[in-house]
């Protein structure tokens, strides 16, 4: 089959917020949204050769957000400059409203079933989850049955406290598993793994990186 696969990719913003705050503290430099999408292509198109090229033709990033009410000067300051980082990239932001005492509570539930009417939508083909989380293998599945491919992107570390793996029963649900800090060894993919990281320098740094 020729033709360009169309790609989705749907941010669990947490899950992608602390992998940038991890590989900045391994002093790799700060995980960025443009080289990532292009890794994504790449990945895809070796998967899929029948095809002329794959294309990201959607992006979005789902996130609680702080009322103003509750929210530091910091968090505003973060919130926004992330923002505008997300929109350079093309991305949509989904921000949601955090609650006091549950924090995110929910949001998954609003990401999956606006993923859900997206997909609905047919226009994409392949549907990329950047996340690690179990409660979207529901999702996966419904996807699936609409006949789209579905690639769980995730983050795998431990190290100084913090951690991330992605649950077994989503990678079972998917059609691929993408584990991204695996490629930081692989001989096909590591010099693409490095040109995620952009350099940042004292205060600009700061303006978006959540400690």
């Amino acid at each position: 089959m020729d033709g360009i696969l169309r790609i989705g990719i749907f941010y669990d913003g947490s899950h992608f917020t602390y992998a940038q705050n991890y590989f900045y503290g391994r002093k790799l430099g700060w995980l960025s949204f443009q080289p990532f999408h292009r890794l994504i292509e790449d990945y895809t198109r070796r998967h899929y050769q029948s095809f002329i090229d794959c294309k990201v033709v959607y992006a979005a990033w789902y996130q609680g957000l702080f009322t103003t009410t509750t929210a530091t000067e910091k968090n505003l300051k973060l919130d926004r400059n992330r923002h505008h980082d997300l929109m350079h990239a093309g991305i949509e932001t989904k921000f949601h409203p955090m609650s006091q005492s549950q924090g995110e509570k929910g949001i998954d539930v609003a990401m999956a079933i606006d993923i859900l009417q997206i997909g609905m939508e047919g226009i994409m083909d392949v549907a990329i989850l950047v996340t690690g989380d179990g409660d979207f293998v529901p999702l996966v599945r419904a996807l699936m049955k609409r006949g789209m491919t579905v690639i769980v992107a995730h983050f795998e570390y431990e190290e100084n406290g913090r951690k991330s793996f992605a649950n077994e029963r989503l990678k079972e649900a998917c059609n691929h598993v993408l584990n991204i800090n695996s490629l930081e060894k692989d001989k096909e993919y590591k010099n693409q793994f490095r040109s995620l990281f952009k350099e940042f320098k004292g205060e600009e740094l700061q303006t978006l990186m959540l400690k």
